[in-house]
């Protein structure tokens, strides 16, 4: 495992996938993280998870960074691709192999949906492999044991937070059927390697940060600090995304959907007679960035002209 000499005082990241552009919801985190990071005179990074190439658009990737300048939000440091990260995931399985956390699974989803119960992080995984592989089956996957797991932690928005991982989630992947790392195991291998002291994002993934401190506390690692916004959400309380026909934000006039955001955040608007330059309104918005305004809010609706396409 990668592990830093010195840790910052505060270096927090935007680690969005390239599955199509920035819509107004993951600007919200881009912006929101950034603000963080900034008023605590920390460093800012850029990372993309493009570890679902089925899932992936080409161009993509470069689109969202053009995106981030055009809108004034420019990183730290050189962007890291999750796509090119294939040994540092591997040096982690070995590590929880070695220490007995493993083991290979042979259930298919519709398997898996047929057995099992419904719980936090979606089906709970009813332990068909945990004590070897059925007679005939090969391995498909690989899942981490949680046994009688509960994990508490303090979000700084959404408060304290509990989960019992047996009850709620169950063992969980941590190498895909693809032999592709999966996303709880990449994230928190990264977030160690980049030194990430502190994880702004959606309160869409809350209740997967028990899983990732799970593993941090598997392989050693340091857990962040965790604060979580409000997802913009569509008229039905659907999450924008792509799935949802979220409008793309690329080439629009960058400041009013910044004002927006800023909205959206529940913060202060500076004055705009003068027309500022994207980079100058950040700097306003980080000066007077306070977050306390948004504690226990889960999800927003989002301006209805971000909606759809």
């Amino acid at each position: 495992m990668e592990t830093p000499d010195i840790t910052p005082a505060y270096r927090g990241r935007f680690a969005p996938s390239p599955t199509g552009p920035l819509h107004f919801g993951s600007l919200v985190a881009a912006v929101g993280s950034y603000l963080d990071a900034r008023h605590h005179a920390g460093e800012w990074l850029v990372r993309m998870e493009d570890l679902d190439p089925p899932r992936e658009v080409p161009g993509a990737a470069d689109e969202i960074l053009r995106t981030l300048e055009h809108y004034g939000l420019h990183w730290d440091g050189e962007v890291r691709y999750q796509g090119h990260r294939h040994s540092g995931y591997q040096l982690a399985l070995e590590q929880l192999d070695a220490d007995g956390w493993l083991y290979g699974c042979a259930c298919t989803r519709r398997e898996i949906a047929d057995t099992a119960l419904p719980g936090q992080g979606g089906n709970i995984y009813p332990g068909t492999c945990r004590n070897g592989l059925p007679e005939g089956r090969k391995e498909r996957a690989l899942r981490v044991r949680v046994g009688d797991t509960e994990i508490c932690f303090d979000d700084g928005l959404q408060g304290s937070r509990r989960q019992h991982l047996g009850r709620d989630v169950g063992d969980f992947v941590v190498r895909r059927a693809d032999d592709l790392a999966a996303y709880q195991l990449a994230v928190v291998v990264d977030d160690a390697a980049q030194q990430i002291t502190h994880v702004v994002r959606g309160a869409d993934l809350l209740d997967s940060t028990p899983r990732q401190i799970h593993l941090q506390g598997l392989l050693g690692l340091a857990t962040p600090t965790y604060l979580h916004l409000p997802v913009a959400i569509n008229s039905a309380g659907e999450k924008l995304g792509k799935q949802t026909h979220a409008c793309s934000i690329a080439g629009t006039d960058p400041v009013p959907v910044l004002l927006d955001v800023l909205r959206f955040l529940k913060q202060e608007l500076p004055d705009t007679d003068g027309g500022p330059a994207p980079e100058d309104l950040l700097d306003w918005a980080t000066r007077h960035w306070d977050n306390t305004p948004l504690c226990g809010h889960g999800t927003r609706p989002a301006p209805a002209e971000y909606l759809a396409d």
